[in-house]
This record gives C-alpha cells, structure tokens and sequence, in this order.
C-alpha cells in the first residue's frame, strides 16, 4: 500500500521542523486510507483514516488532516497535520487553511452513510461552525476494534451561540452499530463540562437533546424518538481547537465505518 500523495517531491522543508513534522506524520501512513484529497498548484489538502489509531491509546481520535503548502518560487514547503475525532472537525481544520468545502467531501462508497437529516444537519454545523461558536474541549472514540462491534465517539465543545447561554456545553454523539452501513449523531446541551462529563461517565439518564435552532424541520418530540440511549464510555483527553494549528499527532479500519 502506497502512503498519501503530499506532493513534495523536487521541494525542500522549509526548515528543521517541518521535517519533522513531516517523519511524524508517516511513521504509520501505510495505515492511512485516503477519504478526500484536493491539490492546487501551491497546496495540498488530505482528509485520512488512521486504521491504526485502533492500537494507540484508548479513545484517540481515527481522523487525520494534511496541509502541505509550496513555495514555487523557493522550492521549500511547510506542512502542518492534526488528529481529529470525526471527518466534519477535520474537514473544519482543513477549511479554515483555505480548501474549499466542496473539493474535500468523502467518497460516499467508503463508509457508512448519515442515518436521517437530523444527523446531517449536525454535521454540517460542526463542517461549517459558523462564527467560530464552537470549541473543541475534548473528544473519546470508543472503537472496540472487532467485528460484530460498532463505534461511538463523543465530542465535548463549549458553544458560544448566544442561544445556547443557558447550557453552552454540549455533546455530539456520533454512533455507528455493527452493520456500519448508517450512523447517528445527537447534540446534548449541559449547563457545566462537569456535567457533560459526569453524563458521559454514568449514562444513567437519557441524553438532553439540545433545542433545535428556530425553523428547524426537526422538533424535539421527533428528535426525542431518535434518541437512543447509548453504551458506555469515558471522555478522553483534550484536543486541539477547530481551525487552530495543533501539535503532530500520533485493526479494525473503518474508512469512515468500515475496511
């Protein structure tokens, strides 16, 4: 298997460190599946699948992205690349450095699809996260790794939205089960972090479902439906920012859900 397509061949890192980072980031790209890529002349932006982040520390985020950047005139590149915990935080991170949304999309052939337009609707309001109202405070991935097993991943963020003054912590909760041909996400709303994260530990009641934005199509009651009550796990450890460069990061491959 051939690692991601960087584009620097002929080019130069434009200093120590990004040759660093560069060796970081492929010591385990041969584990890597490519979801998205987009080039340009002078960059290059990858959306990958880390098959081996199954093996790391428990509820390390599955979810890479690459910025590498060209300087044609000097022969140099810099590259940045961090983990994230789902494909719409990534695709946030590699937006904000100036790839167009439409052009880093995955392959809808290499995993599960959204389960309903509630689910979608989340999504694209983590892609976009307009305003910047989002957060990211910590995430877990809970991927037991085997077959007949799904995955959950649970994301922590402080939403800024002023709409949301009253319980500004929220939770999405991303859950694909066994089959991985759907999966779900659900917000929450907490009034603290100590209380997302005490509902995260326990899970003794059912989620709070956020109340959806003013003209929403998706009430409450049939969100409520939706809901499931999910298994257990334990939030992980912080996580970079949406949209702010972040420091390198470190098998069941799901490519978004599956091998």
């Amino acid at each position: 298997m051939t690692g991601p397509d960087y584009r620097i061949e002929g080019f130069e890192p434009a200093c120590d460190r990004v040759e660093d980072d560069v060796h970081a980031a492929r010591l385990s790209e041969d584990m890597y599946s490519q979801l998205a890529a987009h080039h340009t002349q002078g960059n290059t932006f990858l959306l990958l699948y880390d098959g081996a982040a199954v093996w790391d520390a428990p509820g390390t985020a599955e979810y890479v992205g690459v910025h590498v950047q060209r300087d044609l005139f000097e022969g140099t590149f810099t590259f940045e690349h961090t983990r994230q915990p789902t494909v719409p935080i990534t695709q946030n991170w590699l937006i904000s450095r100036g790839c167009p949304p439409e052009a880093i999309e995955p392959d809808a052939a290499l995993g599960p699809r959204p389960a309903d337009a509630l689910t979608s609707r989340l999504e694209d309001a983590l892609r976009t996260n307009p305003g910047g109202r989002y957060t990211l405070l910590h995430s877990d991935t809970h991927n037991p790794g085997r077959a007949g097993a799904g995955v959950e991943v649970s994301v922590l963020v402080h939403d800024a939205h002023p709409d949301s003054a009253e319980r500004p912590y929220r939770v999405f909760l991303e859950e694909t089960p066994p089959s991985f041909h759907t999966y779900t996400v659900r917000e929450g709303a907490f009034p603290s972090a100590e209380a997302a994260n005490s509902w995260l530990r326990d899970r003794d009641t059912p989620l709070p479902l956020a109340r959806p934005p003013v003209g929403n199509t998706v009430n409450r009651r049939a969100a409520a439906a939706l809901t499931r009550r999910p298994t257990n796990t334990t939030a992980g450890t912080q996580l970079p920012l949406p949209g702010v460069a972040s420091a390198p990061g470190t098998v069941h491959a799901r490519s978004r859900g599956r091998s």
